[in-house]
């Protein structure tokens, strides 16, 4: 399944939050994978997981994606790139925008740049679906971010590497996610606060998100959108699966959310979206572009992918926590 992984050598930024630590504990059961690269800034974290793996082929590079000399070295010998790092907790960047500036979208230039000197394979910007006709300073910064990485490969020339984006949603049980806090305060018989009982969220578990993006790092096709097909969950259904017994109260939208996530607009459709049997694509509108999949269907214009659609059950939402 991962055969091209076989003798490579892997750097993930933000290699120690939730998913960046998903992606590392995959790679490392891989016998073949050369080499995996932590890239962040939590030098606790790092050795934590060090000593939990307990694995040669893993390098931790202390470092900040604002600092592009450390990363252009952190990148030496690295044949594919995943950019997992970044600034993400909507109401804090509400009130410190240019801290998401400088990591999210000048971090992301970074990236671009060490990579353009070192000549990855592979790079892959991982999106949110907050970056989807963005509300928050969070999903500004990231759909800035998809457009760097878009047109990144209108620099590559000669060089062998290519840069795309996955988009996906909210990974159960990742760090600041609302599953870890409602089971922690039902354990406590505490009431739940909800935003909104119907307010929803796209949900993918951590498998299924890691499986879709190394699934991404052997296609060769520039500046690609990919989104993975995800159902939803309304916060009602969620706190009742948590807990059946728990009282919850409302507390309303924090800064910057939304009611309903998406994960392609329908002015987004309007362009070139194809579906394909586990996503879609958003095709770049470049001259650099390449033709794609001839299997892959065109959406109608006006198709939106809302968290608002294809809500799952309390049974189906039970069996993911």
């Amino acid at each position: 399944m991962y055969d091209f992984l076989d003798n490579k050598a892997v750097l993930i930024t933000g290699g120690t939050g939730f998913f960046g630590e998903e992606l590392v504990s995959r790679l490392l059961k891989l016998p073949k994978v050369r080499k995996v690269v932590i890239y962040s800034r939590d030098e606790f974290k790092q050795h934590l997981m060090a000593e939990r793996y307990d694995d040669k082929r893993l390098r931790c590079y202390l470092g900040d994606i604002r600092d592009l000399s450390r990363l252009k070295r952190a990148f030496e010998d690295i044949d594919y790139v995943i950019h997992a790092a970044a600034l993400k907790q909507v109401p804090i960047l509400e009130e410190n925008p240019f801290e998401a500036v400088k990591t999210n979208i000048q971090g992301s230039q970074n990236v671009i740049e060490a990579s353009l000197e070192t000549e990855p394979t592979r790079v892959l910007l991982l999106s949110t679906d907050k970056a989807c006709a963005p509300l928050n300073l969070y999903g500004a910064t990231k759909l800035v971010a998809e457009k760097l990485f878009v047109d990144a490969n209108s620099y590559v020339g000669k060089r062998l590497t290519t840069f795309a984006v996955v988009r996906y949603g909210n990974v159960i049980n990742s760090r600041g996610s609302v599953v870890p806090l409602f089971k922690r305060l039902a354990s406590e018989g505490k009431p739940l606060p909800i935003t909104d009982p119907k307010m929803t969220r796209f949900w993918v578990d951590a498998d299924e998100a890691v499986h879709f993006v190394l699934r991404k790092l052997p296609l060769h096709q520039k500046g690609l959108v990919y989104i993975p097909k995800l159902s939803s969950v309304s916060l009602a259904n969620l706190a009742e699966a948590i807990s059946p017994n728990a009282e919850w109260y409302t507390i309303g939208c924090r800064p910057g959310e939304k009611m309903h996530e998406e994960l392609i607009s329908p002015h987004e459709s309007s362009r070139a979206v194809f579906a394909f049997h586990t996503g879609y694509v958003l095709e770049p509108d470049a001259s650099w572009h390449s033709k794609l999949h001839s299997g892959w269907k065109k959406v109608p214009k006006g198709f939106s992918y809302s968290s608002k659609d294809n809500l799952m059950t309390l049974e189906e939402i039970r069996d993911k926590l």
